[in-house]
């Protein structure tokens, strides 16, 4: 090993391998996309853009974008949800506060919330990090659907080979 400098050595890359079952990094640039096909419809109106689809530790990161007003969706999640509001602003009915461009938004474990779009907002876009399933239910709790990455990731190669991207470009995200 060739010696040098602290100051050189600053720049210098780590100079050993990682380990050869890591996973490749994910790079999506950008994150809010150019190409309309990326946005996968979830409802009518409502969108996300896959970022990481992890299969094999069962979450998933998403961009959720919004064109009307009005409730999305009730649900409710067996572990943290994570978010960050990139443009908008919404809120859960069963909260006083309102999640606005700029908001980070912790969501605890076993909470049950409605999401709701005002009615002057054009266009919500949310990151979202979720971990196990969303469980859509109604205001008594009755089940009425869930999603987790693996039906995320149906929902991605229906949609990619529908609109002529191909089921693969699916697996950019999956890990």
């Amino acid at each position: 090993m060739q010696a040098t400098t602290p100051e050189a050595s600053k720049m210098m890359p780590y100079q050993y391998p990682n380990p050869k079952e890591a996973p490749l990094e994910i790079v999506v640039n950008p994150a809010i996309p150019d190409d309309e096909r990326v946005w996968v419809p979830q409802a009518e109106n409502v969108w996300f853009r896959p970022l990481c689809l992890n299969v094999s530790q069962g979450y998933w990161t998403n961009l959720l974008r919004v064109r009307k007003s009005g409730v999305l969706s009730r649900h409710r999640h067996p572990a943290p949800v994570h978010g960050m509001v990139l443009k908008g602003r919404w809120r859960y009915l069963e909260h006083n506060w309102i999640a606005e461009q700029g908001s980070y938004v912790f969501e605890p474990p076993g909470e049950t919330h409605t999401l709701y779009v005002p009615e002057d907002v054009e266009e919500m876009i949310t990151y979202f990090h979720i971990t196990g399933v969303m469980y859509y239910c109604d205001p008594f709790g009755k089940f009425e659907g869930y999603e987790d990455v693996f039906t995320k990731l149906e929902m991605c190669k229906a949609h990619y080979e529908k609109v002529g991207l191909g089921a693969d470009f699916v697996q950019q995200f999956v890990r």
